[in-house]
């Protein structure tokens, strides 16, 4: 094998294990996240209610396709969320058949309460590391949001 050959492939090993790695890391950062202050909500349920909070009033429709479910799906979420308090439903203005969700007061509190319980977690997780390696994660979120603004979606 070729000097350049030999260095791709062990590029390619060196990424292969990365890729791993991070996969790993973000995987269980994301689902300790998720276990922190949930307020009984689940992953889909606090993933709908964030998505309303951020695109404001928005039919059904959309939001199934934003959180990538099927229609059946997003409305089981919703009644959930309708029977919490947590969001309300009323029917478009523009077409009477289509409902449009909104957040309520309660829902907007009740996110509000599980981002702070994430961040006071992650505040608590930084304290425990020494100050160099704050500074080598903070250098790494720019590059983690730069692999995620690529513009390509996840195969479903």
């Amino acid at each position: 094998m070729a000097g350049a050959e030999v260095q791709k492939t062990r590029s390619a090993e060196a990424s292969a294990k990365l890729a791993g790695e991070l996969r790993l890391a973000t995987g269980r950062l994301s689902r300790r996240l998720r276990q922190v202050g949930a307020g009984g909500l689940t992953v889909s349920q606090l993933s709908a209610l964030a998505s309303v909070d951020r695109l404001g009033p928005v039919q059904l429709g959309e939001l199934a396709r934003v959180e990538s479910v099927a229609a059946p799906t997003i409305t089981r979420v919703v009644t959930a969320l309708e029977e919490r308090k947590l969001l309300r439903r009323r029917s478009s203005p523009d077409d009477r058949r289509a409902a449009i969700v909104e957040i309520t007061l309660a829902g907007r509190r009740a996110l509000t309460d599980v981002r702070g319980k994430q961040i006071t977690y992650l505040v608590d997780a930084l304290g425990r590391l020494d100050p160099d390696d704050c500074e080598l994660l903070a250098e790494a979120v720019p590059l983690l949001n730069d692999l995620l603004e690529d513009g390509t979606q996840p195969d479903r």
